[in-house]
Order: structure tokens, then C-alpha cells, then sequence
């Protein structure tokens, strides 16, 4: 009788194949399927030496593995998952598992958990993080879903996942669609990261004029401090490479128009949904956006004035402004981050446990750093603290760090040299420390033509007025 394979997997993208690799090198026996069947022949044929076996239909699949069954489905987010789950429902039994790995919408994972637990199936919604090299060596893992199924796949998925201090950078986070929404507030916070990082960049390099070489020895040298984190890390490197053409810095020959997947635009979405700011995520967003007007931007180049270009800085006195900036903007953007998934918690009765989440970003995926070390230990002596930059260390970097800050919002306001995410993030922290904000008036100028209410400083209640026949201050 032949043996029957530990776990299916579906989809031999990048991604797909790498953690099929990373499944059988950790002792799993994994069978594969890949809608064109030459793709599943080539794959398996790589590698001999492991437990592979390649399917060529999704029958042949299914009763090939182990039951209860445990699929796990690599195939883009959106239609092409709900198509395969409805070929796959009639061949599953009671209690065999989904997992979807792919960058899908929480809400599609939680409508798919639903119709799934009706028909006895059990599902996972999977984030996973850390791109080609991380699926292959270790990525992190966010499941979320049935937790009897994660229980019984904890073995593997906790095989898989990255390890930082012998601790593996998954757990499971909650039920129906929590994977995928952690996931995909993590890349919220990472279109954060990667925008505020070369906001660094492009303030060194219009403001200050310091080559990409250059610049490469500062990033590394913040590597090494309390901004360490594996984007630093690359921008270091990449800013290093050279051209093998033209012999230019490599970064200077890179079109500046930003792709996406959309993960940074649904966690906007999100945030509008459960009325949370998240302005330095947003900033990042429509950063992008902006970035792609390419042919406009050049025409406004040449009909848009600006200021002159012309700075009497201290050079290294502003790197280190600009060093500031950028650890208390991502101050600000981790809070963001983290008050959205406590929003969603409450909404959706996740019960998240926010510092456990920040472990699991410890290794493995993007926006892996240092700096959650600290994020952990503020949850844990904090389970229910509202925003992090409340909690003593972030509040104290804050203070420390907002001199730079705040000068390098400065002079590049001055100079016109763009940096949304810098600016972003400090408005953020100026309007959350503020005991008077000018809302005042916007409830006032709402009662005024909408007749919307208003509530008052000094009596309880809901108030209009009939403001045309309101007496008028003495002049």
C-alpha cells in the first residue's frame, strides 16, 4: 500500500516552491500540485533528495495525503482562492484542513472560514512574511482560524518559521480572519518603514548631497544602534551596488515609481472602517501613489516653483537630526499599527495578544528589528496600554529624539524637499499630546449648516443652536 503524504500544497510560485522545500527539508513528506503539470515535473526533478511527489490533479492529491488532510494553497489572493476552494470541497471529509497561505483580505478569510466550518472543513488563514529567502529558511507566520487546527499543524508550522532565541516567530494569533489581518498590518507598517527610511535617504541626498556610498556607510552605521532592523540593513547594501552598465550608484538608475499589492491600501481601509488614524501609513500609501505620476511630475518640475536649494547646515549635526526623525517616526508608525490591531481585536473579538505579535515579527519577515523587543516588553508590562507612545521608553525616545525631528521637518519644509511620512508622523505625535484641538470649531461650522449637534465643556448632553439668531461678541 502506498504511503500517503503528510500535507498537500498547491501553487508553485516562488513562494509556493520555497516552502514546499522548507516543509520536506524539516522531515515532512509533501505532496504538490501545480495547474501546469510541467512546472510540477521540474520542481520535483530539483530536488531528489527530498519527500516531493508531484500530483497531477487535485484528486490525485487529495487522496494521496494523510486524513484527516492538510492542504496548504499558494495561489494568488482573491478568485483563484475561492475557485480552488470550491473544486477542493467535494473531494475533502469532516475535519480535514485548509490553509490559505497567500496575501488574502481578512474578510474573504472570514467569510471563507465561515462556509468552510458549515461544511465541516476546518480553516487557516496564514500571514506569512520574509519573501523568497524567509519562505525557504524561515518565514513568520501568523495562522489564524480553527485553533483545534492549529494545534494539530503546530508541530510543522512551528518547524517552518524563523527562530529568534530558540523561540519560533509563530503562534497562533486568533480566530477566523486574525492571520491575515496581522499579516496585513504588518505590511501597513512596512509601506511605513520603507517610506520613512528614504525619506532618510532623500533628505542626505537633496538637502545634504551625500552620495548612495556614502549614505550606505551611515545606514550600516545606524544597523548597528537601536535602529537595527533587516530594512536598514538592505538599504545599507543597496546603496553600496554599482551599475554593471553605466557604473553609476545601482540606486540612481532605478526609476522612482513604487509598485504595490494593495495590503497598505486595505489597511487604510481598515482604519477608515474602525475610525483609528494612521497617518504616517497613509503617507506611505499615497506616497507611492504619487511616485507613479511620473510623466506629470516632470512636467510640474518645469512650471511649479519652489524654494532655492540652499541650506547652511551642519552636516553632521543634520544626519543625526535625520537619524532621530526616523526612529520617532517609526515610533509613531508602530503605535498606529498597533492601535489598529487593537481596534479590530475589540470589533471582531479576537482577543489579539499584541506582544506575542510583536515576537512573531522578531525574525524572519520584513520588518524584522530590534526595536520589537521593546514593543513586546511594553505589552507585557502594559496588556491593555492605548497607544505605545505612552509607554515610558517610547515616550522617552519621543522627547529625546523631537529637537531632530522636528528641525529636519524644518528645514526641509523650508527647502521644499517632500518628506509626507516625516511630517505625517510628527503631526501625529503633536495632535495626540494636545489637550485643545481645533475640532471646535469643525462641530461648531457642522451645527451651523447641518444642524449635526454639538457637545458642550460644561453641561452633559447634545446641543443645537439656531446660530443666525445667536447674539454676537462685543467688539
Amino acid at each position: 500500500m502506498e504511503n500517503k503524504h503528510q500535507i498537500g500544497l498547491i501553487g508553485l510560485a516562488v513562494m509556493g516552491e520555497n516552502l514546499a522545500l522548507n516543509i520536506a527539508g524539516k522531515g515532512y513528506s509533501v505532496a504538490v500540485y501545480n495547474r501546469t503539470p510541467d512546472k510540477t515535473r521540474q520542481f520535483v526533478a530539483k530536488a531528489p533528495g527530498l519527500a516531493l511527489a508531484g500530483k497531477f490533479s487535485l484528486a490525485e492529491l487529495v487522496s494521496s495525503l494523510e486524513k484527516p488532510r492538510r492542504i496548504l494553497l499558494m495561489v494568488k489572493a482573491g478568485q483563484a482562492v475561492d475557485e480552488l476552494i470550491e473544486a477542493l470541497t467535494p473531494l475533502l471529509e469532516q475535519d480535514d484542513i485548509l490553509i490559505d497561505g497567500g496575501n488574502s483580505y481578512y474578510q474573504d478569510t472570514r467569510r471563507r472560514a465561515g462556509v468552510l466550518s458549515a461544511a465541516g472543513i476546518r480553516y487557516l488563514g496564514l500571514g506569512v512574511s520574509g519573501g523568497e529567502d524567509g519562505a525557504l529558511n524561515g518565514p513568520s507566520l501568523m495562522p489564524g482560524g480553527s485553533r483545534e487546527a492549529y494545534d494539530e499543524l503546530a508541530p510543522l508550522l512551528t518547524a517552518i518559521a524563523a527562530q529568534i532565541a530558540d523561540k519560533p516567530c509563530c503562534s497562533y494569533v486568533g480566530p477566523d480572519g486574525a492571520g491575515h489581518y496581522v499579516k496585513m498590518i504588518h505590511n501597513g507598517i512596512e509601506y511605513g518603514d520603507m517610506q520613512l527610511i528614504a525619506e532618510a535617504y532623500h533628505v542626505m541626498q537633496q538637502v545634504l548631497k551625500i552620495p548612495p556610498a556614502e549614505q550606505s556607510s551611515i545606514f550600516s552605521a545606524w544597523n548597528q544602534s537601536h535602529l537595527k532592523s533587516y530594512l536598514i540593513e538592505i538599504t545599507a547594501d543597496i546603496l553600496q551596488r554599482q551599475d554593471s552598465q553605466t557604473k553609476l550608484p545601482m540606486v540612481d538608475v532605478i526609476l522612482d515609481s513604487a509598485g504595490q499589492k494593495g495590503t497598505g491600501k486595505w489597511t487604510i481601509h481598515s482604519a477608515l472602517e474602525l475610525g483609528i488614524p494612521v497617518p504616517t501609513i497613509t503617507a506611505a500609501v499615497y506616497a507611492r501613489f504619487l511616485s507613479t505620476f511620473k510623466t506629470e511630475r516632470l512636467t510640474a518640475a518645469q512650471t511649479l516653483t519652489g524654494p532655492s536649494l540652499i541650506h547652511d547646515q551642519d552636516v553632521s549635526d543634520l544626519i543625526n537630526s535625520v537619524r532621530d526623525a526616523l526612529y520617532a517616526s517609526k515610533i509613531c508608525s508602530y503605535a498606529q499599527g498597533f492601535a489598529l490591531l487593537k481596534a479590530a481585536s475589540a470589533n471582531y473579538r479576537w482577543n489579539l495578544k499584541f506582544g506575542d505579535i510583536a515576537l512573531l515579527w522578531r525574525g524572519g519577515c520584513i520588518i524584522r528589528a530590534q526595536f520589537l523587543d521593546k514593543i513586546h516588553a511594553a505589552f507585557t508590562h502594559n496588556p491593555h496600554l492605548t497607544n505605545l507612545m505612552l509607554y515610558p521608553y517610547f515616550s522617552s525616545e519621543l522627547a529625546r529624539a523631537q529637537q531632530g525631528w522636528r528641525k529636519v521637518v524644518g528645514v526641509c519644509k523650508q527647502l521644499g524637499v517632500a518628506i509626507p511620512a516625516f511630517s505625517a508622523s510628527l503631526d501625529y505625535y503633536d495632535s495626540y499630546r494636545q489637550n485643545t484641538l481645533p475640532a471646535n470649531l469643525l462641530q461648531a461650522q457642522r451645527d451651523y449648516f447641518g444642524a449635526h449637534t454639538y457637545e458642550r465643556i460644561d453641561i452633559p448632553g447634545f446641543f443645537h443652536s439656531d446660530w443666525t439668531n445667536l447674539p454676537k461678541l462685543i467688539k
